[in-house]
């Protein structure tokens, strides 16, 4: 495993990354506000769960063929460019939810919710590149398991991930709760949540960093 100093240097390196806003991020914060607290920690669950697949993948070699196969990564970005825009289609159709928890909301089920969350992370082929880049810099061959080595360190960053995401979540949820105390908006959650999956979709097209 890696020792204390190797994963103090990767944490250092986590915090950076998690606590620059990205298309993660927005995600997050746009289902924290259109659906609630549980519906953002259910988004950053599944994007917890897309990390560890792209820990899997590189230590098994197989993100690598991202850069061996340039026209690999071309069809895993535009599948997760398609996804994205049918993902604000849906939102789109869906009936109004306002920021008031109510019963219109269970349209939205957690499995659904956790799927997007993954989905958007598993489809992003930087998510890919960057552990590919990022993990073998604090991994070492005499120090055990590649396999156990990469889990640890993707455990590390989405620990670190879920300190700051569950600050976005638990600041997004106090301003949707002051906002439904207002007034209730009609469609405006389908309309906002619509338009951050149309721009992760944009960002995702024109190769924009994560």
């Amino acid at each position: 495993m890696p020792d204390f100093s190797t994963l103090m240097l990767f944490a250092a390196a986590s915090v950076v990354l998690t606590a620059t806003p990205g298309p993660d991020m927005l995600l997050i914060a746009s289902r924290s506000i259109s659906q609630g607290r549980s519906a953002g920690f259910l988004t950053y669950l599944g994007i917890a769960l897309g990390t560890y697949c792209h820990a899997l993948a590189a230590a098994l070699g197989l993100a690598q063929l991202f850069v061996a196969v340039p026209i690999a990564y071309e069809v895993v970005r535009w599948v997760g460019c398609a996804y994205l825009l049918y993902l604000a289609w849906k939102t789109l159709r869906s009936k109004p939810a306002g920021f008031v928890p109510d019963a219109s909301l269970k349209q939205f089920s957690s499995r659904r919710i956790l799927g997007e969350g993954l989905a958007t992370n598993l489809l992003n082929p930087k998510m890919a590149l960057f552990v590919l880049a990022l993990f073998p810099q604090f991994i070492r061959p005499e120090a055990g398991s590649m396999i156990g080595q990469t889990l640890m360190l993707a455990t590390v960053l989405n620990g670190i991930g879920f300190i700051v995401n569950g600050a976005v979540i638990l600041l997004s949820n106090h301003l949707r709760q002051r906002a439904g105390g207002l007034v209730r908006l009609g469609k405006l959650p389908q309309y906002f949540l619509a338009g951050v999956f149309a721009g992760l979709a944009c960002r995702v097209a024109l190769g924009s960093r994560n």
